[in-house]
């Protein structure tokens, strides 16, 4: 066949299997009486090669070998037919074709609609290019004719060969169904080894350097060996070709003969009045069942259940179980897995344009992207976001399940009390179903989505179980790999489900499970950076929600740091939000009355649409009374200034503890009047003070309980202020755990405490000397608003409250803005003990 420049188009039309009698003896009598001219156009072919005696159709497309053809036909019609060595050169040059080729004679031509030719050729001689020439605008060779060697050994050898060619023909075409009683005389008929090796070769799928190998041959008991050789991996291969066609007819066999005794099943039940709509579903159901590619264990078990549902009644209530379970298994992603597309400068921008500021945890989140990219096989841990509500917990979550490209689902947890929510129930009860991880990865229909497990904190426990410690599987990367539903009663691979938790407070989250977890915290925003979210995020989401257009209205940062100061008092932005939200409501009232906008707004406006301010900065007096200190709280909703004032009356010796205090805080009064007892001397105090004297503490907020060890030196330093009958500092605050030997222990929460001082306009914050490097996290334009004191001790704390100008003792450092941060010896702040409401 010519190479055709159409490439759609097929080049050759398949052979013969094996020609006619009559074509095959004509040219072998007149073979001797053919004059081949001395001269004569090459006709280049890509994929085939032609053997003598051989008829076959080639498709010409080429203008050179249309005129190689023309030229043929204007002569003896005889053709030179080499094969070129690269199927790809489309205008082979003499390099590019093999030196032995065929000489070929045109029967018949058509000349097709496009263009091109039809040719019905027929191979003639062997022969040799002695010299390759240009001419006419096509090629044309000198040859030299290689004819049959008429003399050959007759020997036991050649004979035996013969046979065994003839034997392993009528074996393949037996293989492939094609043998017939013509075929077989055609091949007994020929005595000449190589006209049987042309014959058999020009039938076989030979590969083109085989073939062409197969035709430079010019011996023909060689020739005939090499067929032999040919033959034998032909039969090899036809047979394993028959072995795999008749198992595949097995295996149908066996499928129709159960689709027959199926059908005869349901004719049976429909006579004795079982059909009913469902048994037309069990196909369906056993294809879907196929589709799932369901692993080997739970394939098993699917098996089983069909069988189990093919012998029920169709509306017995067990018959709706089994065909429900069926389309759970059917349903679930056993073997689908997303794509993850972890970019990293992709992800950073995401995350940057969903969220503004948390620059740690964006780190730590690209940190975890990039590990994943690196190493996908890696089991990847379980983060856990903790932080106070509002600050971006799930929506981080979200935009990390956008970032790698990954379906997204959400789990809320909160007030959950049921083992079965996780886990499912079991099918023995009636209307069991899967747990809600379960639920999720069906919705997905992925077994790798983003699962965020909101709010983990808030789990509880009763008579039904408890969902944490079905979490501890879940949970764990070594166990969730056979994940196993109480429902389903086959295991699940959950180990390529990346879950992320978050919770506002991590006491309590039981240890096994708080183990399992890597936690971020997420700190609360500064004012400058819920001013900043909201003119990124909140106020442009707002306007679009509430049917304002972006210059309807104009809300300036003056507006909203009001907002932030006088409207809001929380660690996130959700209050900023829906306050936003009132005063966009407002402005859209407007604009539906038929008011034209824009409509700027003002401080002075606020107190019209959103009335009177709920929260104002109290009046911080100048000169304080004893017995009055200020101590900096931590609350899961931020971070917030107590006020313990304490009272000394004429009494016997009586301690009176009020407004909600814990435990904790108890004991934290009872160390104050120990330590006071303890230094009375040095404090100027009678040391039999508490033997004359009631002591009555109390914090006000009376409603809310508090609870934690960090008030220690609030309440210590307001205790000797009654005492001594000495006023604090003015605008100083200060936190910290005492002992009774007076040293002043690190505690947790000091972004937030240093936040709410700085919100509540105090100047001064005293901190234990080990909380120095948990400044690293504060802003640098926080710490410019308020002077930070370390002290190691109680004496260290009461020498700053009790001196007017403030300023530090020998042991304390002055103003510090950044923290020693490596240089610090001291051991992590300790975790705050498990809160009520607010802790100290």
């Amino acid at each position: 066949m010519i190479d055709d420049p159409q490439k759609d188009a097929p080049e050759q039309e398949a052979p013969t299997p094996l020609p006619h009698e009559d074509a095959l003896l004509a040219p072998d009598s007149d073979e001797g009486k053919q004059e081949i001219p001395s001269h004569l156009p090459i006709l280049p072919v890509r994929d085939v090669v032609i053997f003598n005696y051989t008829i076959l159709p080639l498709f010409v497309g080429r203008e050179a070998s249309v005129r190689a053809v023309t030229a043929a036909l204007n002569g003896s019609r005889h053709l030179y037919v080499l094969t070129q060595k690269d199927e790809q050169v489309e205008n082979p040059g003499p390099d590019d074709l093999h030196a032995i080729g065929t000489v070929v004679m045109i029967m018949r031509m058509l000349k097709l609609p496009d263009g091109r030719l039809k040719l019905l050729v027929q191979g003639v001689s062997r022969a040799k290019a002695l010299s390759i020439s240009q001419k006419n605008n096509f090629l044309e060779a000198e040859i030299l004719p290689l004819p049959e060697m008429e003399v050959f050994p007759h020997n036991v050898e050649t004979e035996a060969m013969m046979r065994t060619v003839r034997e392993q023909s009528e074996h393949i075409l037996n293989l492939r169904g094609m043998v017939s009683n013509d075929i077989m005389t055609v091949l007994s008929s020929i005595e000449h080894p190589g006209r049987l090796a042309d014959l058999i070769a020009s039938n076989l799928r030979l590969r083109v350097n085989e073939a062409q190998e197969l035709l430079e041959c010019i011996n023909p008991v060689d020739r005939l060996r090499i067929i032999n050789t040919f033959l034998a991996k032909e039969a090899e291969v036809a047979t394993m070709q028959a072995q795999i066609q008749e198992s595949a007819r097995e295996g149908m066999d066996k499928a129709q003969r159960e689709y027959y005794l199926r059908e005869q099943l349901k004719a049976i039940r429909k006579e004795l009045g079982d059909h009913s709509a469902a048994d037309e579903n069990e196909d369906s159901l056993r294809e879907a069942l196929q589709e799932a590619k369901l692993p080997p264990d739970v394939q098993k078990e699917a098996d089983k259940q069909l069988k189990r549902l093919l012998t029920m009644h169709s509306d017995s209530s067990e018959a709706g179980v089994v065909r429900t379970y069926l389309e759970w298994l059917s349903e679930l992603p056993w073997s689908k897995l997303s794509r993850d597309r972890i970019d990293i400068h992709r992800a950073a921008a995401i995350l940057d344009e969903d969220h503004h500021g948390l620059e740690k945890v964006k780190d730590r989140i690209l940190e975890f992207l990039s590990v994943r990219k690196l190493n996908r096989g890696a089991k990847s841990p379980i983060l856990c976001f903790s932080g106070p509500p509002g600050v971006g917990k799930t929506s981080l979550g979200r935009s990390i399940a956008r970032s790698i490209g990954r379906k997204f689902e959400r789990i809320s947890l909160g007030g959950m009390r049921d083992e079965a929510e996780i886990r499912g129930h079991r099918r023995t009860y009636v209307g069991a179903l899967p747990g809600r991880i379960v639920h999720c990865l069906k919705h997905a229909e992925t077994r790798n989505p983003v699962i965020m497990l909101d709010e983990v904190d808030k789990l509880g426990a009763d008579f039904r179980g408890d969902p944490s410690s079905a979490l501890l599987e879940v949970l764990d990367p070594e166990q969730n790999v056979n994940f196993s539903d109480h429902y389903l009663n086959v295991p699940f691979d959950l180990s390529k489900v990346m879950f992320i938790c978050t919770a506002n407070q991590l006491g309590t989250i039981p240890r096994p499970l708080l183990d399992r977890m890597e936690i971020i915290e997420i700190a609360g925003y500064t004012a400058r950076e819920k001013r900043e979210i909201a003119r990124r995020f909140l106020v442009p989401r707002q306007q679009k929600d509430n049917g304002l257009k972006k210059g309807d209205c104009a809300i300036p940062d003056a507006v909203v740091d009001t907002i932030i100061n006088e409207y809001t008092k929380e660690a996130g932005v959700r209050s900023l939000e829906r306050t936003l939200g009132s005063l966009c409501r407002k402005l859209a009232r407007k604009k539906a009355e038929g008011e034209k906008g824009p409509f700027p707004v003002g401080v002075s406006d606020l107190a019209g649409y959103l009335g009177q301010p709920k929260y104002t900065d109290e009046e911080l007096e100048k000169k304080t009374i004893p017995g009055v200190a200020l101590g900096l709280a931590w609350t899961p909703y931020g971070g917030e200034v107590l006020h313990v004032e304490v009272s000394t009356m004429q009494g016997k010796g009586g301690i009176t503890l009020t407004g909600q205090l814990g435990e904790v805080m108890k004991e934290s009064a009872q160390a104050a009047v120990s330590y006071a007892r303890t230094h009375a001397k040095e404090l100027g105090i009678d040391p039999e003070f508490l033997s004359k004297r009631d002591i009555h503490v109390h914090v006000p907020a009376g409603a809310t309980p508090k609870d934690g060890p960090s008030a220690g030196v609030t309440m210590a330093s307001a205790l000797i202020s009654a005492l001594t009958d000495k006023p604090v500092v003015p605008r100083v605050c200060m936190t910290g755990e005492i002992t009774l030997r007076g040293r002043v222990m690190p505690v947790g929460g000091i972004k937030e405490k240093i936040l709410a001082a700085v919100t509540q306009g105090l100047k001064t914050a005293i901190i234990p000397r080990r909380n120095m490097r948990d400044l690293e996290d504060i802003p640098e334009d926080l710490l410019s608003r308020i002077t930070i004191l370390p002290a190691d001790t109680l004496a260290d704390v009461l020498d700053l409250v009790f001196k007017k100008t403030g300023k530090a003792p020998a042991s304390a450092e002055k103003t510090v803005k950044k923290p020693t941060g490596a240089k610090e010896t001291a051991t992590k702040p300790a975790k705050q003990r498990t809160p009520k409401t607010a802790k100290s």
